[in-house]
């Protein structure tokens, strides 16, 4: 408690040696200065610098009172309520983890809200608090056009981007949007942060787009206070990275000066407003009570350092402005420093009794909600004819093409996107013909940047689009998994389902490519998908499954905010032959629109009651090939398409596995973190008393040529692991 109490001593003394004028000002004067900063904005300033300032001594308190969980504060940062009053309270913010003064002037501005028992909510982790619902300690509330981020270090700046680029393309294309035309969406952070790959690629995502003239309104403020947690910033690096950059403006102030940071933050704001263009905004900062509540700065911080710091107190600098004008005496600044104080520690004391979250599926409700009624109804919903009739035999890779086809046809609102998915249609050809025949802003290509392709998708769907986004490959998806795991997954969680981020995937995947591959072209590792809560993995092997899910995932992004990772395996895509050479039974009949596939229902193939053989993607045709081979040997078998990997298909799996009693689980993924680790387990979970095996790929990277056939599961491993198992 010590840091708190020489802060709030400090601010004191400071403070009683002030001196002011002799006349006072009112409110409708001016502070005396060249600054745009009014009285009435100052105050409003002061007032929100104060309960940020007290929010973070009541979260210690609170702490040791044992009910307090979260001591990251703001305290030094307090500048950032400058940035709130020049910006509009419509103009979306995601912020940095220090942005207490921010949020408490953001309040003020749109009024009817109280930050300060929001904040002091969510230190106690209350399950009244209006963002999270005491999931964790975020800054957010849908009233304030403040969207909640976690403290994943820049993982939000990607999304930032998307949602300024939704701003215009939601106009453009004539869809709602769910921010003004002309807002400017603000994102925070500190400088240790602008080091992080996701910043470089966000900032150099908005950067590429405005170079080429596309609207690209995002604000990125960095604020500055030379560390990270220990860690030095060097001195003027982060000017010297982004102060000369071409298609970023520039501006730098003293966060610490009242004055100063409003005007820089207003000339930046209003660049951005005017040109729609993105600003970089440079505030120096000081950081008080170390990085958290259990951080010792004395380990690494030197007491002159310290010390330089207090000096700088953005509180102090407020107090000396308003006094210096008359606006304030020093006895009204500490009346009002001690009443603001009081409310707060007021709404601390009532925090404590706020009640917590008592039931782990309570906690689990926002993260994917399902309404598979509503889903299936939006699915049937069709506004245009097939792009082919219905019945005729396709290919996976053609009923994906005419499927998102169909599905642009039918949401004006959908967008797909990814590198090279324009003109060009695609590596493999599956958007082929899309942008033609739908446009430029519906159907584009990307930077080479998986990070900046899912934060355009997070901030599109978070704005009201609902994006399609296609990864090149999946060995590609592991350059940007925070964006699903940390940002995607978690919007719903943390804002209780008030924000979501509809999203849908494409990613081609798996091995067994022939005469093209190695390991970034023939990646089967799917494990830190199936780890991530709420997402939807899907996984279509024939035409008709690819089509129909592909339908499902769209209309459950529309209705429940649904993120799926949809899994295209590549040795599919133009496959057409299943047991002999132009047998063509790898086609289907291309469903009808209305067509779809339930999220979490298996298909089945076969009747027999020997064995059951569980699998998925490549592994389909691998385990029908070696069905029938067993079937000669007298073997009858029936064949479980998994489709969905989460959430698995419990029921009709274990329906279909109490049908023979015996399970062999065909994974084309590896045998440790794979797949079949999962069913096993749901098996075993649920009851399940019979015999159960597996064949999984081995534990190795997939190498080139022919060596990839080595580590992947052959139909000989299927037939030979069957008759063991009988």
């Amino acid at each position: 408690m010590s840091g708190v109490e020489d802060l709030d001593r400090h601010f004191r003394e400071e403070v009683a040696g002030l001196r002011s004028p002799d006349h006072a000002a009112g409110p409708g004067d001016g502070l005396g200065t060249r600054t745009a900063l009014d009285t009435r904005t100052a105050l409003d300033l002061f007032d929100a610098q104060l309960e940020s300032r007290h929010a973070d001594a009541a979260a210690r308190w609170m702490q040791q009172q044992g009910r307090g969980y979260y001591t990251i504060g703001s305290s030094g940062h307090e500048g950032n309520a400058a940035v709130a009053l020049a910006l509009r309270p419509t103009d979306p913010a995601l912020l940095h983890y220090r942005s207490g003064a921010f949020y408490c002037a953001r309040a003020r501005q749109a009024g009817g809200v109280d930050a300060v028992r929001d904040m002091l909510l969510g230190v106690a982790a209350g399950a009244d608090e209006p963002i999270a619902g005491g999931r964790h300690k975020v800054y957010g509330r849908r009233e304030l056009a403040v969207v909640p981020q976690t403290s994943t270090i820049s993982s939000h700046l990607p999304r930032a981007v998307g949602v300024a680029w939704s701003i215009a393309r939601a106009k453009r294309l004539g869809t709602e949007c769910a921010w003004p035309d002309d807002a400017v969406v603000c994102c925070s952070f500190g400088d240790a942060s602008v080091n992080h790959s996701t910043a470089a690629g966000a900032i150099n995502s908005a950067c590429h787009a405005a170079y080429q003239g596309l609207p690209m309104p995002v604000l990125f403020v960095c604020e500055d206070n030379g560390l990270g947690i220990s860690v030095p910033t060097p001195h003027d690096w982060v000017r010297r990275a982004y102060g000369n950059r071409p298609g970023l403006a520039y501006f730098a102030a003293d966060g610490c000066d009242p004055s100063a940071a409003f005007d820089a933050a207003c000339e930046a704001a209003a660049h951005v407003r005017k040109h729609r263009q993105p600003a970089f905004l440079h505030l120096s900062m000081v950081r008080f009570l170390g990085h958290a509540g259990s951080d010792a700065e004395a380990a690494y911080r030197l007491p002159s350092e310290v010390d330089a710091d207090l000096r700088r107190d953005p509180l102090l600098a407020t107090a000396r402005l308003l006094t210096t004008a008359g606006v304030l005496t020093q006895q009204q600044v500490l009346e009002r420093y001690d009443e603001v104080g009081g409310r707060v520690f007021a709404l601390a004391k009532e925090a404590l009794d706020s009640e917590p979250l008592t039931t782990a599926a309570e906690i689990a409700a926002p993260i994917a909600p399902r309404r598979p009624d509503r889903v299936a109804a939006a699915a049937r919903r069709t506004s245009e004819p097939p792009t082919v009739p219905v019945g005729e035999p396709v290919t996976v890779a053609q009923a994906i093409t005419h499927t998102l086809a169909d599905l642009l046809g039918s949401h004006p609102e959908m967008v797909v996107f990814g590198e090279d998915v324009g003109r060009k249609g695609g590596v493999y050809g599956l958007t082929r013909g899309l942008q033609r025949r739908f446009g430029t802003a519906r159907v584009f290509d990307t930077l080479l940047d998986e990070q900046a392709i899912l934060g355009l998708a997070l901030g599109a769907g978070l704005s009201g689009l609902l994006p399609v986004a296609e990864i090149q490959y999946l060995a590609y998806l592991h350059n940007a998994e925070d964006q699903l795991r940390g940002e995607a997954a978690t919007i719903q969680f943390f804002s209780q389902g008030q924000y979501r981020n509809p999203l849908v995937v494409r990613v081609a995947g798996y091995g067994y490519q022939r005469g093209f591959g190695g390991h970034f072209h023939n990646d089967n590792a799917l494990g830190v998908l199936r780890d991530i809560p709420g997402l939807v993995i899907a996984s279509p092997s024939r035409p008709d499954d690819a089509a129909a899910m592909l339908r499902t995932c769209v209309a459950a992004g529309k209705v429940d905010g649904t993120v799926s990772a949809f899994l295209e395996p590549i040795a599919l895509y133009h496959t057409r032959d299943l047991h002999a050479e132009g047998d063509n039974a790898w086609l289907a009949a291309y469903p009808p629109p209305a067509d779809h596939v339930p999220i979490g229902r298996a298909r089945t193939y076969g009747t027999g009651t020997d064995l059951t053989l569980v699998t998925f993607g490549n592994g389909l045709p691998i385990s029908l090939r070696a069905a029938r081979r067993l079937e000669r040997q007298g073997i009858a078998c029936r064949v479980v398409d998994l489709r969905w990997l989460a959430p698995l298909p419990v029921d009709d799996l274990l329906r279909e596995a109490r049908a023979t009693g015996r399970v062999l689980v065909v994974d084309e993924t590896r045998r440790t973190g794979g797949v079949s680790e999962g069913v096993v387990t749901a098996l075993v979970d649920a009851g399940f008393t019979g015999a159960v095996r597996r064949v999984a790929s081995a534990d190795s990277f997939i190498p080139l040529g022919n060596a990839a056939q080595l580590v992947l599961v052959s139909e000989a491993d299927v037939e030979h692991a069957a008759g063991e198992l009988l």
